[in-house]
């Protein structure tokens, strides 16, 4: 095996020109860890907010990195080595993974590559019923829906809140699931309807056929229809969204309801929900292979589906940025590795 692969990387901070597709050394898997040999990687946003500079974060917080960076978290491939201490995959395994997250948001996941460096706590078995690029597709944003939904999995702290984000029982309950076309928003309605809750999807009229094969119960068009003018008493909202507007949810939302933005900054009513008896929560998506685990499963029987928006081979990631600056995307967009 050569110890050169071919990588996306960046140089310095800016658009979708500055991903420079080259030759960088190939890694070595340390203690507890295993060599991936990339087949396929998920585009996140993080991707482009770190290849950005993260300039949409106060000063302080943006990051000051060694370059070169290699960006991207979500891969699917197999087992081409690992370390001396590693049992439970065997070289050859096909895996998947959300690889070092948030552990390295600030200085890139590095799955951008052919091979790739993976703790083998956040691996687990691709889905078999699911080819590569549609297994890369899944980890941050099924994972993101999970911890929201069914199980966080962790005692971290989100930096936004002072109590730890808890999931609520969905079963009969009414959720709306905002952005719901979207790498989250697909996977949260397919989630909450699998724990039997009547589901609202609010999307662009393009989603519309895709969730109706979602079972969803009901869908707004929000080019059309304002959402919280026309619905009430829902018992939880999962706005994938996120932003200064997620304070108009609180309208539509029942005493004793939850408000759950993915990205939460910009929302600066707590006073206002505390005063209406709901719960604002939030937390931030971690890495975690016994999740994929389980997670896959729903993925290999057909419950829940993986949308692919597009595909661009790894060579040009450039283009493939500039599709999400594009926006409107339906499910996720993936790098394919030769």
């Amino acid at each position: 095996m050569t110890n050169m692969m071919k990588v996306v990387r960046l140089h310095t901070f800016g658009g979708p020109e500055v991903l420079r597709y080259e030759d960088a050394p190939r890694p070595e898997p340390k203690t507890g860890e295993a060599l991936v040999r990339v087949h396929a990687v998920g585009l996140n946003p993080p991707d482009w907010y770190l290849r950005d500079g993260y300039r949409s974060l106060p000063p302080e917080w943006q990051p000051s990195p060694s370059f070169p960076l290699i960006l991207g978290s979500d891969v699917s491939g197999t087992v081409a080595a690992s370390a001396d201490d590693i049992t439970r995959f065997d070289v050859g395994d096909a895996v998947y993974a959300m690889v070092r997250f948030p552990a390295d948001v600030m200085k890139g996941g590095k799955a951008y590559a052919e091979y790739v460096t993976v703790p083998v706590s956040e691996l687990a078995p691709k889905p078999s019923g699911i080819d590569h690029i549609h297994a890369a597709a899944a980890p941050m944003s099924l994972l993101t829906a999970w911890q929201f939904l069914i199980e966080l999995g962790h005692d971290e702290l989100n930096p936004f809140q002072s109590f730890r984000h808890a999931p609520v029982p969905l079963e009969g309950r009414t959720v709306l699931v905002n952005g719901a076309g979207g790498g989250v928003g697909h996977f949260a309605v397919q989630l909450a309807k699998w724990q039997g809750a009547r589901v609202i999807a609010v999307a662009s009229a393009k989603n519309e056929a895709l969730m109706r094969e979602f079972g969803v119960d009901q869908f707004i068009d929000y080019q059309k229809i304002k959402v919280d003018e026309v619905v009430r008493d829902v018992d939880l909202v999962l706005d994938a969204v996120g932003g200064k507007e997620t304070v108009r949810f609180l309208k539509t939302l029942k005493r004793g309801g939850a408000l759950f933005p993915v990205f939460p900054m910009g929302f600066a009513d707590r006073d206002e929900a505390d005063r209406l008896g709901i719960t604002v929560s939030s937390t931030q998506v971690r890495s975690n292979g016994a999740q994929l685990l389980k997670a896959g499963r729903l993925l290999d029987d057909g419950t829940v589906r993986v949308v692919v928006d597009s595909t661009y081979p790894l060579a040009d990631a450039a283009r493939a940025h500039q599709r999400a600056e594009h926006g409107s995307i339906q499910g996720k967009i993936v790098l394919t590795v030769a």
